[in-house]
C-alpha cells in the first residue's frame, strides 16, 4: 500500500491511571488499551477500566486485551467497559473471538524459532478478524519490551496489520518505514514502570510516527 495514502494509527496499551489516558488522548492517539490478561503486570479490573474510559477524549477507541480469559470474564468487560475493539493474545479460535458482538484483532506471536507465517493460512484460521497484530513472543503475551524481525511479517494479508513488540520513541520511525503498517502499538516503550506511562515518551513516540508518515523515501 502506498504510504502516502494514509497515516499510521497509534495505539497505546496497558493503562492503569486516568491521567495517562487523558494525556494520550490529548496527544492524538487513536486508541488506548486496557489489559485483562490474568498474568499481566498491567492488568486492571473492569470497574477501573470503566472509570479510565471516562477520561478518553471523543474519537478515541477503547481496546480490551485478553489472553485465554473465560467467556464470562470477556462478557463482563464488554458490558462494563464498552470497548470498540477486542484484542486476543492467547489460544482463542475465531469462533470464540467473534462471539461477543464486538470487532476483534488477533495477536500473532512472532517466535524466532517458528516457521515463516503464511498469509492465506492465517486468514483462513481467523476469517472474522478485523486486523492482525504482530507482537514479540513472550510467556505472558505482549509487553516484553523486545522487538522481532519485522521482515518476518507475512506478505499478502488483505486485512490491516498492527506492529507491536518493543516499540519506543527511538525505533518507532524505523518500524513504520520498514513495515508500512496500518497501526503501531506500544506499552512498555512509553513507560517509566509497568502500567505507569511517561508523558515525554508518549509525546516523542507520536512525533516519531508522524515524522515517518511525512517521510519521502
Amino acid at each position: 500500500m502506498n504510504k502516502l495514502l494514509f497515516r499510521t494509527r497509534i495505539k497505546f496499551c496497558g493503562f492503569t491511571r486516568a491521567g495517562d489516558v487523558r494525556l494520550a488522548s490529548e496527544l492524538g492517539v487513536d486508541a488506548v488499551g486496557f489489559i485483562f490478561s490474568p498474568d499481566s503486570p498491567r492488568r486492571v479490573h473492569p470497574t477501573e477500566a470503566r472509570a479510565m474510559r471516562n477520561a478518553m477524549a471523543p474519537l478515541v477507541d477503547a481496546v480490551a486485551l485478553f489472553r485465554n480469559n473465560g467467556v464470562e470474564e470477556v462478557r463482563d468487560v464488554v458490558k462494563q467497559v464498552r470497548p470498540t475493539l477486542l484484542q486476543f493474545h492467547g489460544d482463542e479460535d475465531d469462533a470464540f473471538c467473534r462471539g461477543f458482538g464486538v470487532p476483534y484483532m488477533k495477536a500473532i506471536p512472532m517466535r524466532a524459532d517458528a516457521d515463516p507465517l503464511d498469509a492465506r493460512a492465517l486468514q483462513t484460521r481467523y476469517p472474522g478478524a478485523s486486523a492482525f497484530l504482530f507482537d514479540s513472543y513472550g510467556p505472558t503475551g505482549g509487553g516484553t519490551g523486545r522487538t522481532f524481525d519485522w521482515s518476518r511479517i507475512p506478505a499478502g494479508l488483505n486485512k490491516p496489520i498492527v506492529v507491536a513488540g518493543g516499540l519506543n520513541p527511538d525505533n518507532a520511525f524505523d518500524a513504520v518505514l520498514a513495515t508500512l503498517p496500518w497501526g503501531v502499538d506500544a506499552a512498555s516503550g512509553i513507560e517509566s514502570e509497568p502500567g505507569i506511562k511517561d508523558g515525554d515518551k508518549m509525546r516523542r513516540f507520536v512525533l516519531e510516527v508522524r515524522r515517518a508518515d511525512c517521510h519521502e523515501s
